[in-house]
């Protein structure tokens, strides 16, 4: 069943080598794009996370991040894909959980290409294109946030429906509203804080209750969708949260293991000798090449 499934997302989802189509904004638009931009970066350089603020000034420089214009996915896509090998995949409407969730693994990111109304630059009630460049493009190019990301997708292959749901929670907590560390200091992480003016301030003051990520308790969380959080959860880092992703995801169950090959780019299933022997093989290999490079130096 999971192998017919993986069948059917890797053919026609994640196989195109289509480019994404080009969009004409109106002037309308690029001004509501400006607005957005100009406001949520005068709060990045003490708001956002590291990894934003470091990823934002390539954005610029390749991607046409200004102001005065609206990037193109397809060139961010491109530009995504020489960091991480993340690639932006465009989309009309919501997907289901699992759909979306199913996408990470393979390091793919719907995307959704329209914009907000003009009218309300500062909130939208469901994703535009202002959310995804602003919010999650930056992270997707770290490689630490990107296999965090991807391990949530992995978690999600032939998960039941309850975990499906518990995994979107976390999702929600972490990557669009999650919290971190640097420091002595907290900063923000999540896109749907780095999108949005007002949360991005109301986050970090003494409104919100604070609490460390803990999976267990996070995955069961209730959210409101359309105000702000009332709760945020603080990792101490993207390994520490990877590493806390890989143990809640043991005990998901299912009777197998899953990895991305990142070569032929599809999903291998770990349910028998040969697979994990070509695992091995490939862990070896990559051993080999780092004791040699560390007698090099």
């Amino acid at each position: 069943m999971l192998l017919e499934y993986l069948n059917i997302l890797q053919i026609p989802f994640f196989s195109s080598g289509q480019p994404i189509p080009r969009v004409t904004y109106s002037e309308e638009e690029k001004k509501t794009w400006g607005t957005v931009f100009r406001e949520l970066k005068t709060l990045y350089p003490t708001h956002a996370c590291y990894e934003h603020n470091h990823i934002f000034p390539l954005l610029e420089k390749y991607c046409g991040y200004q102001e005065d214009n609206i990037p193109q996915l397809e060139d961010v896509s491109n530009f995504l894909r020489s960091c991480t090998g993340f690639r932006l995949r465009p989309v009309a409407g919501l997907l289901s959980s699992r759909d979306f969730l199913a996408g990470l693994a393979f390091r793919v990111f719907h995307s959704t290409q329209y914009i907000r109304h003009s009218s309300r630059p500062m909130y939208t009630p469901e994703p535009d294109v202002c959310h995804e460049l602003l919010g999650h493009v930056p992270l997707f190019a770290d490689p630490s946030f990107a296999q965090f990301s991807q391990e949530i997708g992995l978690a999600s292959l032939g998960a039941p429906d309850e975990f499906i749901e518990k995994l979107a929670t976390v999702y929600w907590f972490t990557v669009e509203f999650g919290l971190c560390k640097e420091g002595s200091d907290i900063k923000a992480y999540g896109a749907g804080l780095l999108s949005s003016f007002g949360e991005l301030q109301y986050c970090l003051s003494d409104k919100p209750t604070i609490e460390p990520l803990t999976l267990e308790k996070t995955a069961v969380q209730k959210y409101p969708v359309t105000e702000f959080q009332p709760i945020y959860y603080v990792a101490e880092s993207f390994k520490d949260a990877k590493q806390k992703l890989r143990k809640y995801a043991s005990t998901i169950p299912r009777p197998f293991s899953v990895r991305h090959n990142p070569y032929t780019q599809r999903i291998e299933v770990l349910d028998n000798a040969k697979q994990l022997k070509n695992l091995a093989d490939s862990i070896s290999n990559e051993m080999g090449l780092l004791c040699n490079a560390l007698q090099k130096i």
